[in-house]
């Protein structure tokens, strides 16, 4: 099974690849995503290190003077109407020596420092200068990864609480999911806005009316930050995207550490200290053991179980209580392992519904990650074999209904044969999990 799996992921990232950059689907997704971008790296690491350099780097030359980098970066080559909104809805200005309507101007999760050093630590398995190649690409790409996590920490700390905030839902990389309904009725639904033959069969109309209103708003709003709450209708704290934000911080201790930037180091970790302290204190309701979203507009955290609210699982310095909450969600009929996008005994629960029930790869290979951090061996291997036999069942799927396995999506989607790969190759712990237990 493996070795059929590995050269079937293979093929897919190889199909992917544009010669520039890889897209997450040829059927679906024709441009380059950010967080895709992200996680396919992390398997080219192990079959073509240079592309995975290359994607990243790609990604990272339409990063905004402000820090900010694009969660679509359109591809000029790509027709207008191969995918809507296209460059013309966004019509992004030309900027630090890119093309007009070459990007949009939200972002994504900042998982690329995380994909950038396990590039690096695979790097050995190629060769001296595979290693010098990686040493090279760390010290460009450093800077930058900085500047991305000082724009999220900065400028979309809305609330003032040490979290950023997603002003779209697509900034979440979970765009449908329920934890968004509540925050995102404040919008209106503007359906003058629905091109003709709309493009999302995960939407109904209403809600794609006010998903591009916001993108509308915020566009006539200059894409500024100033002042989010008082004049934009979607404002968010992200469980998900900020412990995503603190594992950057992390990876940024370990990246800093190999260029000799050890005073670095010691800021990015206690950084990830304080965004972790951040996110307890905001985003964690004891009265259901869980963390989830908070509308910064209201104060409200929505009623939501989403799987963003399992990602904190993630960050070592996680408080025990908090620790041992999620791995009880983990392992009871609301989630279980592989964790569907939302809990199955959820009034919104949909097995099809994109993210609002169906599983991914993506979110499942980070909770992996959480359940290694905290020396929980063998409930990550259970997880690694339930993922890898699903997509060797089914195939490179871009999500999967949650029931029966069954593949949904694009057949043949970057992000999951990239981490399939990582699942096949990988049984390490990341430097700062704890001890092993279980």
């Amino acid at each position: 099974m493996s070795a059929e799996l590995w050269r079937s992921a293979v093929r897919v990232l190889d199909t992917n690849w544009t010669g520039g950059h890889t897209v997450p689907s040829r059927t679906l997704n024709p441009h380059q995503w950010s967080w895709d971008t992200a996680f396919t790296a992390i398997g080219l690491a192990y079959v073509n290190p240079a592309r995975a350099w290359r994607d990243l780097r790609t990604l990272f030359q339409t990063q905004w003077p402000d820090g900010r980098v694009p969660h679509i970066v359109f591809d000029p080559d790509v027709p207008e109407d191969a995918y809507f909104p296209g460059p013309a809805f966004w019509n992004m200005p030309a900027y630090a020596g890119r093309p007009a309507q070459g990007s949009t101007a939200l972002v994504q999760p900042p998982v690329h420092a995380l994909a950038a050093w396990e590039v690096y630590r695979h790097a050995a398995a190629h060769g001296a200068d595979a290693v010098q190649q990686a040493r090279t690409e760390l010290g460009w790409l450093y800077p930058r990864l900085v500047a991305q996590q000082e724009y999220l920490g900065d400028r979309r700390d809305a609330g003032g609480g040490g979290l950023a905030s997603i002003v779209h839902p697509w900034e979440s990389g979970m765009g449908n999911s329920p934890a968004w309904d509540d925050a995102l009725s404040a919008a209106p639904a503007d359906l003058t806005l629905l091109p003709a033959g709309r493009r999302d069969p995960n939407l109904s109309d209403e809600e794609y009316a006010r998903y591009l209103g916001l993108v509308r708003d915020y566009r006539d709003g200059g894409w500024s930050d100033t002042d989010l709450i008082g004049r934009h209708l979607f404002v968010v704290e992200c469980p998900g995207f900020n412990a995503i934000l603190a594992t950057a911080e992390l990876a940024l201790a370990q990246i800093a550490g190999v260029l000799g930037r050890s005073g670095e180091a010691s800021r990015h970790r206690k950084r990830a200290q304080v965004i972790t302290a951040a996110i307890t204190d905001r985003l964690w309701d004891p009265d259901t053991g869980f963390f989830h979203a908070r509308d910064v507009r209201t104060g409200r955290l929505s009623p939501a179980r989403s799987v963003s609210g399992l990602l904190p699982l993630m960050l070592p310095d996680l408080a025990a209580p908090q620790v041992a909450a999620l791995l009880e969600e983990l392992s009871s009929p609301r989630f279980g392992l592989p964790a569907p996008s939302y809990e199955r005994t959820g009034p919104a629960f949909d097995t099809r519904g994109y993210w609002r029930g169906p599983v991914w790869i993506n979110v499942n290979w980070l909770l992996r990650r959480g359940l290694l951090v905290h020396g929980r061996r063998r409930e990550a291997e259970e997880l690694s074999r339930r993922l890898v036999r699903l997509v060797h069942h089914h195939g490179h799927y871009e999500n999967f209904q949650p029931e029966d396995g069954s593949g949904l999506g694009s057949p043949a989607f970057s992000w999951t044969a990239a981490l399939c790969l990582d699942l096949l190759a990988d049984r390490s712990a990341p430097a700062y999990a704890r001890g092993s237990r279980g």
